[in-house]
C-alpha cells in the first residue's frame, strides 16, 4: 500500500510511486472494520404495502339505540370537545362520527340511534369474515362496517366476543372480498418495520409506521403484547399491524395515555393467539379454556435465591380451589409451578395463558418446586368459567388472653407463636398443621409478618408444632435472609425474615 502526501507531489515524489505501482500488481487492503461495518440502509417505502393490504381494512361503526334524547345526554366530555375544535379550526369540518351529526337520528319506532363509537378491523375470508376488538363491538345494537370503495353492509356479531383477550369476529354477507395474509410472530424481531392501517378519530384509511419496541410485553391482561411506535389513536381498535411482507402479524388493542391520545407507546394482540380465539368463535361461538384452580403470584429474586430455586422463574401458587384439578392433583398452597405439559414457565403470567390454551378434559404434566426440592404431578385441566373471585379475609379467632412469650430462637426473629388449635387448623385447611403468629416485632414486623399469620414452613422445612418451629428457628444461617412460607387468610406468600446482627 502506497501513501500519498504533499511532500511526494511537491518533490516529483508522484512519478515515482506512478512508476513502481504500474511494475508491481497493486491491491488495495481494507481495513477489517471497514469490511464488517453495516451498510447504511434507505427508509422502507410502505405504498406497496398500502396496495396489497389496505382494501382488506374496514371502518366499523357502531349504533345503539335510545329511547329518549335525555337518557342519550347531550353533552360530550371536555376531550370530545376540544376534538371537534381541533378539526372545525384545521380542517373545516365537523368531527367524524361527533355527537350531533346526521348519523344521530331517530327511527321509526321512536328510538334516538346513537352513534356509539368507532373501530377498525380487517377482512379474514373472501366470503366477508372480519377480526376486531371485543370492545368495538361489545354492546352494540347495530354494526356497520365501511369497506375501502365505500360500500356499506350491516355485520353480524359471530358467538359472543372474548373479552379475555378483546377478540372479535362479524360477518358481512359478500362474496370475492380482498382479505389479509397472516404472518408468523415467532419470526418477529424487535426493530424491524411495521404499519398499521386503520380509522383514527373516525378518519378511514390512516395509515402509519414505525418499528416493534418490544415482544411479549406483560401489562397484567391475559396475552403478552407486542408493543410498537406506531401512531395508534382512539378509532384503530382493531385494525391490523401488518410486517414488511405484507402479513398480518396483530391486532392493535391499546394505546398508553395520559391525555386518551398517542405518546409512542402503543400495545397490539399477537395474530396467533387472535386467532386460536377467532376459529373457535367462527366454529362455536364461544371460546373455550382451560383452567386448574390455582390463584398464582411471581416469585422474586430474593425469595427464589433464600429457598434455592436460583433464579426467578415459576408461579408461585397462593392458594389452592377445595376440589379443583390442581386440588386433585396434589399440588398445594406454597409450591412453585416451574414447568406446565412440558413447557417452562419463566413468568407467572405464563400459567394462565399455557392451561387456557389448553383443552379442557386434556391431562397435563406439571412440575412444581416444594421444599427444595422438584416433584412431578398430573392434573386434568377442567373448563375456564367466569366466577366471583373470593376476598381473601382472615377467619374470625377467638380471644386468646393467655401470657404471649417468644422463646429464645423465636426470639431473634421477632416472632411469638402459638399450637394451631384443632378448630383452626380444620378453618385453615392444613393437614399438616402450621403454627400461629401470636406477636410480631423487630425482623419479623420489617419482613410485613402479621398477627394472625399461620407459619406453614421455614428455610424449605414443614412445621407442625411449636417445637419443630423452634428447633429449625435455632438451626437456622442468621447471617442469610431466612424464607417463611405463610398463609394469611386463604392466601399462601414467601416472605423474607433478615435477623438483627
Amino acid at each position: 500500500m502506497f501513501r500519498l502526501d504533499s511532500k511526494n507531489v511537491r518533490s516529483g515524489g508522484l512519478a515515482v510511486a506512478l512508476a513502481i505501482a504500474g511494475a508491481v500488481a497493486f491491491t488495495p487492503v481494507t481495513p477489517a472494520h471497514a469490511q464488517s461495518a453495516p451498510q447504511p440502509r434507505s427508509l422502507p417505502d410502505f405504498t406497496d404495502l398500502v396496495d396489497q393490504v389496505g382494501p382488506a381494512v374496514v371502518n366499523i361503526r357502531t349504533v345503539e339505540r335510545a329511547r329518549s334524547l335525555a337518557s342519550a345526554g347531550s353533552g360530550g366530555s371536555s376531550q370530545d370537545e376540544e376534538m371537534q375544535e381541533f378539526f372545525r379550526r384545521f380542517f373545516g369540518v365537523p368531527m367524524p362520527n361527533a355527537p350531533n351529526t346526521p348519523r344521530q337520528r331517530p327511527n321509526p319506532r321512536g328510538e334516538e340511534e346513537t352513534p356509539r363509537g368507532v373501530g377498525s378491523g380487517f377482512i379474514l375470508t373472501p366470503d366477508g369474515f372480519v377480526m376486531t376488538n371485543a370492545h368495538v363491538v361489545d354492546g352494540a345494537d347495530e354494526v356497520i362496517v365501511t369497506l375501502p370503495d365505500k360500500r356499506e353492509f350491516k355485520a353480524k356479531v359471530i358467538g359472543t366476543p372474548d373479552k379475555r383477550t378483546d377478540v372479535a369476529v362479524i360477518k358481512i354477507e359478500a362474496t370475492g372480498l380482498p382479505f389479509v395474509k397472516i404472518g408468523d410472530v415467532s419470526k418477529l424481531k424487535v426493530g424491524e418495520w411495521v404499519m398499521a392501517i386503520g380509522s383514527p378519530f373516525g378518519l378511514e384509511n390512516t395509515v402509519t409506521a414505525g418499528i416493534i419496541s418490544a415482544k411479549g410485553r406483560d401489562t397484567g391482561d391475559y396475552l403478552p403484547f407486542i408493543q410498537t411506535d406506531v401512531a395508534i389513536n382512539p378509532g384503530n381498535s382493531g385494525g391490523p399491524l401488518i410486517n414488511m411482507r405484507g402479513e398480518v402479524i396483530g391486532i392493535n388493542s391499546q394505546i398508553y395515555s395520559r391525555s386518551g391520545g398517542f405518546m409512542g407507546i402503543s400495545f397490539a394482540i399477537p395474530i396467533d393467539e387472535a386467532s386460536r380465539v377467532a376459529e373457535q368463535l367462527r366454529v362455536s361461538g364461544r371460546v373455550q379454556r382451560g383452567r386448574i384452580g390455582v390463584q398464582i403470584d411471581q416469585v422474586t429474586r430474593d425469595v427464589a435465591e433464600s429457598i434455592g430455586l436460583g433464579r426467578p422463574q415459576g408461579a408461585l401458587v397462593r392458594s389452592v380451589e377445595s376440589g379443583s384439578p390442581a386440588d386433585k392433583a396434589g399440588v398445594e398452597a406454597g409450591d412453585i409451578i416451574t414447568r406446565f405439559n412440558g413447557q417452562p414457565i419463566d413468568r407467572a403470567s405464563d400459567l394462565p395463558r399455557m392451561v387456557g390454551n389448553m383443552k379442557p378434559g386434556t391431562r397435563a404434566g406439571i412440575t412444581v418446586f416444594r421444599r427444595g426440592s422438584a416433584r412431578e404431578l398430573s392434573v386434568t385441566v377442567a373448563e375456564f368459567e367466569q366466577e366471583v373471585a373470593k376476598a381473601a379475609t382472615k377467619p374470625p379467632q377467638a380471644p386468646d388472653d393467655r401470657p404471649k412469650q417468644a422463646s429464645p430462637a423465636a426470639q431473634s426473629l421477632g416472632l411469638v407463636v402459638a399450637e394451631l388449635t384443632p378448630a383452626q387448623r380444620k378453618e385453615a385447611k392444613l393437614a399438616k398443621g402450621g403454627v400461629r403468629v401470636e406477636a410480631v416485632t423487630e425482623a419479623a414486623q420489617r419482613a410485613g409478618i402479621r398477627e394472625g399469620d399461620i407459619i406453614m414452613a421455614i428455610s424449605n422445612i414443614d412445621i407442625g408444632s411449636v417445637k419443630e418451629f423452634d428447633a429449625v428457628v435455632a438451626k437456622a444461617d442468621k447471617s442469610k435472609p431466612i424464607p417463611v412460607l405463610l398463609r394469611r387468610g386463604e392466601l399462601a406468600s414467601y416472605l423474607l425474615i433478615r435477623p438483627a446482627r
